[in-house]
């Protein structure tokens, strides 16, 4: 058949449009990822921010030295000196590095040099005119920028201006940038290294861990895992090993259940078919008494398979109860089940004293857990014998006047299919105490067993309620 190979597990089916490439990464992988991701972002944050700083304090240094330069060169005596027809060389003014211009309050500049003419504005134009203090601002000639600063000159009409060349400075700037670059790229790629070293070494344990529960899902070898440390993945591989402790008593208690009910099925279905096959040989030839005795025995032989499946089927549903069905009221169950068991057991006298007990839980399997203790009692019980049943505060007590249970079987008379040696000719499956101790704790409740003041068997089957009825609505205030 197609989408199946003998001794293989078919890849998963292809995905066209990548929509699950995410979760087919390794963690490892992930890893590697969110690490270089995270300091690529802390790299560029700090790269961005020491560029803005080291840009500002360039620019600001730049500025505080062109302002200083400007107000000594204008203080200098060499300005009295100057006329329209006098070049001074720059170098007189002490400031080689820069342009050197004059401006007139008329808006007549002259430079000092035969360099580009900067375009000056009205804001230098104001400072000779003595509106302004000084000014401060970038001029572009073409591709180059100039920091130009204009202060007033004892010459009342005239201002100095000194442009200085911002290339050095973007020279060092695009220098940063190249160092913070190329720091940057190797701190990624260090950081990827380091998260895959870390990814690597870090998931060991959880491949080892992976690995094993591979081998068990293969194997099916329920053996609990070595943990080492006490780290979050030895928390896991100990919450693991709690799983397959508890797989393990599931499996066994299955293993149990199959095996024990097994057992118990092969005697009276081979009674049954041996029965059956006489009835068949003998056919007509049989006489009506011994037909009629196997005709009994047969019925006898069904109901109890039949009783021995309901009790099989009944321990099988190994799960909590999943919801409340009903109020229910115990005393009237016990009732139920004492009238059913009356029938059952003629020779025997019940002696029952109840007081009203309610509490929350399946009618069913309560009159049926209370029913197999009746029963139990009324087997133990000798012809004419007594048996006393109470409720009182929620806790059934059945007494009987029986041999009693002796101390070595005293801890396992609620296991299944477990039955005592002076038992084992009685009719029963050992399975009747074993569906009242799971409807106990099905209801959150108890049974115990012990011995009666009379010598006999002691049952104290014990439900969680109350004396009264949870009132369906609360009362209404008039």
């Amino acid at each position: 058949m197609t989408g199946f190979v003998t001794g293989r597990v078919l890849p998963p089916p292809p995905d066209p449009d990548g929509s699950r490439w995410g979760y087919r990464q390794s963690l490892a992988s992930r890893v590697v990822l969110l690490t270089t991701f995270a300091v690529g972002i802390a790299v560029a944050v700090m790269a961005a921010g020491a560029y803005v700083v080291v840009r500002m304090q360039l620019q600001s240094s730049l500025d505080d030295s062109l302002v200083d330069r400007a107000e000594d060169a204008a203080r200098g005596q060499v300005l009295v000196q100057i006329t329209n027809d006098y070049d001074i060389p720059s170098w007189a003014l002490g400031a080689g590095d820069v342009r050197i211009a004059f401006v007139r309050e008329d808006g007549a500049s002259r430079f000092l040099d035969q360099g580009d003419v900067l375009r000056l504005s009205e804001a230098e134009f104001a400072v000779a005119a003595g509106d302004d203090d000084q000014s401060l601002r970038t001029v572009y000639v073409g591709n180059a920028a100039y920091r130009v600063v204009a202060v007033p000159t004892p010459t009342d009409g005239i201002a100095l201006v000194i442009a200085q060349s911002l290339e050095p400075q973007h020279q060092t700037l695009k220098s940063l940038g190249l160092v913070c670059f190329l720091i940057g790229l190797a701190g990624i790629v260090s950081a990827g290294a380091a998260g895959w070293v870390v990814a690597r070494n870090g998931l060991r344990p959880v491949r080892r861990l992976t690995s094993d529960v591979e081998r068990i899902a293969r194997t099916e070898d329920l053996t609990p895992l070595t943990v080492d440390g006490d780290d979050e993945v030895a928390r896991l591989a100990t919450a693991f090993n709690q799983m397959l402790t508890s797989l393990a008593a599931s499996r066994d208690r299955q293993r149990r259940l199959v095996a024990d009910a097994g057992h118990e099925l092969r005697t009276p279905l081979t009674s049954l078919r041996t029965n059956i096959d006489l009835l068949t040989q003998a056919g007509a030839g049989l006489p009506e008494d011994a037909r009629a005795e196997l005709l009994t025995d047969v019925r006898a032989q069904i109901e109890e398979l039949s009783t021995l499946v309901g009790d099989l089927v009944e321990l099988a549903r190994d799960e909590p109860m999943e919801h409340v069905v009903e109020t229910v009221e115990l005393h009237e169950q016990l009732d139920n089940a004492v009238a059913r068991v009356r029938r059952r057991a003629p020779g025997v006298t019940f002696d029952v004293a109840v007081e009203p007990w309610f509490v929350e839980g399946e009618a069913g399997a309560i009159e049926r857990a209370l029913t197999n203790l009746l029963d139990n009692a009324a087997k133990w019980s000798p012809a004419g014998g007594t048996v006393t049943v109470s409720l009182v505060g929620g806790v059934v007590t059945v007494d009987d006047e029986g041999v009693g249970i002796a101390d070595d079987d005293l801890p396992h008379v609620f296991e299944r299919f477990y039955r005592a040696t002076e038992s084992r000719t009685m009719p029963g499956s050992g399975l009747g105490l074993s569906i009242v101790a799971q409807v106990a704790a099905r209801h959150s409740g108890t049974v115990s067993a012990g011995r009666s003041p009379s010598g006999g068997t002691r049952m104290t089957f014990a439900l969680p309620g109350a004396p009264l009825p949870k009132p369906a609505a609360p009362p209404v205030r008039v």
